[in-house]
């Protein structure tokens, strides 16, 4: 697949800084690797991650099922859950920063220049995990930043965290969000599934 050459108008409100240069002191490397955030070019994104996982990298592009029409017939097909992004858990210093770099189709890795890049909490990681792993319906929502706070019970889904929309008297929607992105995921559960924290 050739790369698109269109780069999205807009992207997460972090800022960004030079590249390095050669007598930039380089951070201490932490001991354990944290989740950072990679922008790709359109639909580039498995592209970007195949790349990186043939390189060694650890990344996690989560999915989720939709339905397409093709003509008359209908199919079920798997998408990017963030479009335009994917997750990559390392340890990033001079070198794995470049390496990551190279990958055609990339963009950036967000955060505020080579030596900070931004981190994504460890929790909103698995409770992503969580819900591609259950096989619920799980649908793209509207950035959620505000909202009743509460904690799934029991279930597939037990202890993950998010707001919870009641939209009819025994059911709502379950909406979990990656802050970075300010972009929500979001799946019908049961509210008896759910208590507030």
């Amino acid at each position: 697949m050739t790369p698109t050459t269109a780069i999205p108008n807009s992207e997460p409100s972090v800022n960004d800084s030079s590249t390095p240069s050669a007598n930039c002191q380089l951070p201490a490397a932490n001991s354990s690797p944290s989740w950072h955030v990679i922008w790709t070019r359109s639909q580039c994104e498995q592209m970007v991650s195949d790349q990186l996982a043939a390189k060694g990298f650890h990344v996690y592009l989560p999915m989720l099922e939709s339905w397409t029409r093709i003509g008359a017939m209908r199919h079920r097909v798997r998408k990017p859950m963030f479009p335009g992004y994917l997750f990559l858990n390392h340890t990033i210093d001079q070198k794995s920063y470049i390496s990551v770099c190279e990958a055609r189709g990339m963009v950036r890795l967000l955060g505020e220049g080579w030596n900070r890049p931004a981190v994504v909490p460890v929790h909103e990681i698995e409770a992503i995990r969580r819900l591609e792993s259950s096989r619920a319906n799980v649908l793209p929502y509207p950035y959620l930043r505000e909202g009743q706070r509460v904690r799934i019970t029991q279930g597939l889904l037990a202890n993950i965290e998010g707001v919870f929309l009641r939209g009819k008297p025994n059911k709502g929607l379950f909406v979990v969000s990656i802050d970075l992105l300010q972009q929500s995921v979001a799946v019908e559960i049961d509210a008896n599934l759910v208590e507030a924290i």
